[in-house]
């Protein structure tokens, strides 16, 4: 392909470049061209202006329209023909982490924050994925862009959970389509949860979306646990339940776990969200680690901003979520 061909003589020998159908949505016509979807990771931010003008000569001399999109490190190139988009090309420059980690000691405070409900909205995913820092992202599967958000927040180096949808005690939350319900067998468990993760692309471990009532039911998490320690990944309790005993059955099963410690944002106001996140920080001094819970509300975007480059002034070590799994 012209595309990825030019791309590669610029980018430098750790960049990455991957391929992936693009899902049109059904509202696109039945004989619409099959598109390509290119993501393309530079090692270094100074490729990125020549790596767009190549891309635009291309499209040009085969008489391709181009629209531009950028939203923080990520830029957004569509090619399309009579109207038809052929190519959808996503340039994501990683955030480099070595020099915000130098400062900070090996044996600070260590604070992981996971930021859930991510494959519903491109708006809430690009607010999140222009935050100068790396976050564990969270995507619930099965939605028009859970592999889209997954690939971006991978790209720009965050960390991606799978955002498991479980069975909740309250008829009144939002359920998904799929999800574990008490009472699945063990391959019913299997089935479900690999056709969540083909979704969700790079997903390197699990916490429950909801779950009130599946991760309160031992003999549900009897067959989860057995099913994430064959596929290498980690669960994260979101204890959305006191009476969970999903971080017990991991342990049991020898699953890498842990539980959440604070809900940043159940009061989604900027003042709540920063009162939260010094909450957070507090139970990280006290107890060496923390982990704290929120979603990609106005909010809580704006008081991370504020308040993530504070804590870290303050000697609070940002990590990944599975840093703080054993």
């Amino acid at each position: 392909m012209e595309i990825v061909a030019s791309a590669r003589k610029i980018l430098g020998p750790h960049s990455e470049i991957t391929i992936r159908p693009l899902v049109q949505g059904p509202e696109a016509a039945a004989a619409a061209p099959i598109a390509d979807e290119i993501y393309m990771s530079p090692s270094d931010a100074s490729e990125v202006r020549s790596l767009e003008d190549s891309l635009t000569r291309i499209a040009r001399r085969h008489k391709l329209s181009v629209a531009r999109q950028a939203s923080g490190n990520i830029v957004v190139l569509n090619f399309t023909s009579g109207g038809a988009r052929t190519h959808s090309i996503r340039i994501l420059t990683p955030i480099a982490s070595e020099s915000r980690s130098a400062a900070i000691s090996a044996r600070a405070p260590r604070l992981a924050i996971i930021l859930d409900d991510l494959g519903y909205d491109r708006s809430s995913a690009d607010a999140l994925l222009a935050l100068p820092f790396p976050l564990t992202v969270s995507v619930i599967p099965n939605l028009p862009l859970s592999s889209e958000v997954a690939e971006d927040a991978f790209r720009r180096g965050d960390q991606v959970l799978l955002h498991l949808p479980m069975q909740s005690e309250s008829s009144g939350v939002r359920q998904e389509n799929i999800e574990l319900r008490v009472g699945m067998s063990a391959r019913q468990v299997q089935s479900t949860l690999a056709g969540m993760l083909e979704t969700v692309p790079h997903a390197v471990g699990v916490n429950n979306h909801e779950g009130s009532l599946a991760t309160a039911n031992p003999a549900l998490m009897r067959e989860l646990m057995p099913a994430l320690r064959q596929r290498g990944l980690f669960f994260i309790d979101s204890r959305t339940t006191a009476a969970t005993v999903a971080y017990q059955s991991a342990e049991q099963a020898g699953v890498r776990a842990a539980s959440r410690k604070v809900f940043l944002d159940d009061t989604a106001t900027k003042q709540a969200v920063r009162a939260q996140l010094a909450l957070a920080a507090r139970d990280a001094a006290r107890d060496g680690f923390a982990i704290a819970i929120g979603h990609p509300h106005p909010a809580t975007i704006a008081a991370l901003a504020e308040m993530v480059p504070q804590l870290e002034a303050r000697g609070i070590r940002l990590v990944f979520a599975s840093d703080l799994v054993h």
